[in-house]
């Protein structure tokens, strides 16, 4: 798959849409240097190549019952396609898991968990374990506090 090509207002308008994608065009156009219909071009265009994947709300987890956070490190038995494609798609399916990264080292797969407290947690991860037979174990780190909560993508470096 061949990368869009991006130029500087491509770049500048991703910067500024992730901040904050409910501004409207004419905001937008006056923050990047094209007209609003310009913006709603590239826009469209951005979203039509699959550079920006969806629009969403970041909710203030405090204002919604203080949910706990959760960073588990899964082992896996067999790095098998079939069975990497079957764990992918269970966590991907699950609300609770904020974020999943196959990663190298000790652990297999990085997981970003959310839960209103350990006892959801617990069940959430007793059924990852029984309806995944490969995973071999897990461990869990507790976010105590959190410092900083972004998807931000950096879009101005040097190709």
């Amino acid at each position: 798959m061949t990368r869009p090509a991006l130029d500087a207002f491509d770049r500048k308008l991703l910067a500024v849409v992730q901040r904050d994608a409910s501004r409207t065009a004419d905001a937008l156009a006056e923050e990047v240097g094209l007209s609003p219909s310009a913006v709603l071009r590239r826009l469209k265009r951005l979203r039509d190549e699959g550079v920006i994947l969806a629009t969403t709300a970041v909710v203030d987890p405090a204002k919604t019952g203080k949910p706990n956070f959760f960073l588990a490190a899964l082992e896996i038995e067999r790095e098998r396609p079939e069975h990497i494609a079957r764990l992918r798609q269970w966590l991907a399916a699950e609300d609770g898991i904020q974020q999943v990264y196959y990663v190298t080292g000790t652990a297999d797969f990085m997981l970003v968990v959310v839960a209103p407290d350990v006892g959801a947690y617990d069940a959430l991860m007793s059924r990852l374990m029984a309806d995944n037979p490969n995973v071999r174990r897990f461990t869990t780190n507790v976010a105590l506090g959190v410092g900083k909560r972004s998807l931000f993508v950096p879009v101005d470096w040097e190709d």
